[in-house]
């Protein structure tokens, strides 16, 4: 293999704009008894040729329970880690190494390995929007979906450090009435959603619902009528698919929305109110955005780049996310 598209962290050879992409990616998952996962971020034409698509709860628990040979990953590192870590026995692949999460790069195994010497009997809860490394220095993994549902079932007199998302564990201690020490990170696009976009976006359109993420700041979960995943606003809006919504997260999610509710009307809300009013920009990953077909394409025909993770590491790591998900049911 070329050693420039090791160094890229993806193949980057050039397609044949001929080819009928999505039709070639399908032909080669029957071939290679291949799966595509696709988070809900990834652009709308990823969703459309991937086998699921969900949040990082429903791939968790799709890439545990997949019986193909191959899984690709369309999301970000840190869930080609998790797919690795729940199916060892299968091939995993990640279209780009370099899609990455502000969120995850918050949070350093060694520097949670030294919050934890300063404070010792605490266990670590940590959200799944973390590196494998991580996980294994943890006792339970949840994501924004099952959050509360797992601390609520965790023994209330045990002391917990949650990280690395401070406004998930902010929101989690306020409903629950735990005292959990928040690590300090956050999501780039999350913590962009300002009060001001959502209460003009409001004003424009008074009867629409307001949607927020549970990584978005509290200001912005208290103006809203809907807080959870992106899976919880998504049954929402089909519940009540004749309505206008505010949404607040990352906008990849209205690709599922409109389709699955073709007569609401979704607004994504904008990171901040520039000079020339709503304007908008900035309320995407790029991260997610490096998933193309392009790249689908080359990883299935190459095999490249796959994830693998550190059999020590993983033999820790995956404690957690096993856990969480029997906590979870």
């Amino acid at each position: 293999m070329n050693k420039d598209w090791e160094n890229k962290g993806y193949v980057d050879e050039i397609v044949d704009k001929s080819l009928d992409l999505k039709a070639e990616i399908r032909k080669m998952c029957k071939e290679k008894d291949a799966i595509i996962l696709a988070h809900y971020y990834t652009v709308g034409d990823v969703q459309d040729v991937a086998d699921f698509v969900g949040d990082s709860l429903a791939l968790a628990r799709k890439a545990a329970e997949t019986d193909a040979k191959v899984m690709v990953m369309c999301g970000v590192h840190f869930m080609a880690e998790t797919c690795k870590l729940l199916s060892p026995d299968k091939i995993v692949l990640c279209p780009d190494l370099n899609a990455g999460c502000s969120l995850a790069d918050s949070c350093k195994a060694e520097d949670l390995k030294k919050f934890k010497d300063e404070h010792p009997g605490y266990k670590v809860i940590s959200y799944v929007n973390t590196t494998a490394a991580v996980k294994a220095l943890t006792d339970v993994v949840v994501t924004s979906g099952n959050a509360k549902k797992v601390v609520d079932r965790l023994p209330e007199g045990d002391n917990y450090i949650f990280g690395p998302d401070y406004n998930l564990g902010s929101y989690i201690n306020e409903v629950t009435g735990r005292k959990m020490l928040l690590w300090n990170g956050g999501c780039h696009v999350h913590e962009r959603f300002s009060v001001d976009a959502i209460a003009q976006l409001k004003k424009e359109h008074p009867e629409a619902v307001v949607m927020a993420h549970l990584e978005c700041k509290g200001p912005v979960l208290a103006l809203a009528d809907v807080v959870g995943s992106t899976a919880t606003m998504l049954e929402y809006a089909k519940a009540n698919p004749k309505k206008e919504f505010i949404v607040a997260t990352e906008a990849g999610i209205l690709h599922e929305m409109q389709r699955s509710c073709p007569d609401a009307i979704f607004y994504p809300v904008p990171p901040e109110i520039s000079e020339g009013g709503l304007g908008c920009s900035c309320n995407e990953c790029q991260y997610m955005k490096m998933n193309t077909l392009e790249k689908i394409y080359n990883t299935l025909k190459y095999g490249w780049p796959e994830v693998n993770v550190d059999p020590d590491i993983a033999t820790e790591a995956v404690k957690p996310i096993i856990k969480m998900l029997e906590l979870s049911k």
